[in-house]
């Protein structure tokens, strides 16, 4: 996958080494993104959250947690979708002519007898569709851990490296993250992920004694539909920067082609220092 052209104004974020395993594995760590103190913050949401989750009547004692379109739950999940540390390296990869399709939250507890799962992203159709070698991803998400996970099986985020430029099998595997090619993360709480939607990828099972927690962002193209949300809110909408107002989908009124060619001002509502 080919990184987009940089834009005037932009200056390339990810270093000759990242650019050269996000081409051929597919996938990149960044170690340290968020800090102490965003970590801090946001693991209060989301416990709270899980609590909250967990006092529902028809929820299981030793459930998880995957609750989508989050921006719309709580303000600190709104600063995510370009924070200064990690938009611009969503800019480098797809280009400015995008917004944001999901902000999700996940809680896997603990789960002993879980066989995890590995899929590409997308369902049917986008399973099929593999960007070729010159080619702009067709999404990208970023998954921010939230907990220390310094050894497999407690839950990791799980890759396949250099898989996102082969097809994944229509029955999927029998033994779904473990096979031999799989690659469990280990990381620490701050780092984040990044990966295109036709990395094969997962989680295996939980086996630890805490919860492994974290939030996905997921960017398309402008011409895309959103995942999670048909339209936000006006309330959100109240909340957000120009450039925020922009990738949850405010691009004026709507005419034929408005989501196929984006408004004139969007490589400059794209670069503004305001997060």
């Amino acid at each position: 996958m080919d990184l987009a052209p940089l834009i005037e104004g932009q200056e390339s974020v990810l270093t000759d080494k990242q650019k050269q395993q996000w081409k051929e594995d597919g996938y990149l760590v960044l170690k340290g993104i968020l800090s102490s103190e965003e970590v801090e913050n946001l693991t209060a949401v989301v416990d709270q959250m899980y609590e909250d989750h967990l006092q529902q009547p028809d929820v299981k004692p030793d459930a998880g947690l995957d609750r989508r379109n989050v921006m719309e739950d709580h303000d600190i999940f709104v600063g995510l979708m370009d924070h200064p540390a990690t938009f611009p390296i969503v800019l480098e990869l797809m280009s400015p002519y995008i917004h944001l399709s999901m902000s999700e939250v996940i809680v896997r507890p603990t789960d002993p007898e879980g066989k995890g799962l590995l899929h590409t992203d997308g369902g049917q159709a986008m399973r099929q569709i593999r960007v070729s070698e010159s080619s702009l991803p067709f999404q990208i998400k970023f998954q921010y851990f939230l907990t220390d996970l310094p050894e497999p099986d407690m839950g990791n985020f799980t890759v396949v490296p250099g898989s996102h430029n082969r097809l994944f099998p229509d029955g999927g595997f029998e033994d779904g993250p473990y096979i031999p090619e799989a690659l469990p993360l280990c990381v620490k709480a701050g780092d984040m992920a990044i990966f295109p939607h036709a990395m094969w990828h997962g989680f295996v099972a939980n086996r630890s004694d805490k919860p492994r927690k974290s939030l996905i962002y997921c960017y398309v193209h402008q011409c895309m539909r959103a995942f999670d949300f048909e339209k936000p809110s006006p309330e959100l909408l109240e909340r957000c920067t120009p450039r925020q107002r922009r990738l949850v989908g405010d691009i004026g009124e709507w005419k034929a082609g408005s989501y196929f060619y984006s408004p004139p001002d969007q490589v400059d509502v794209m670069l503004e220092n305001e997060s």
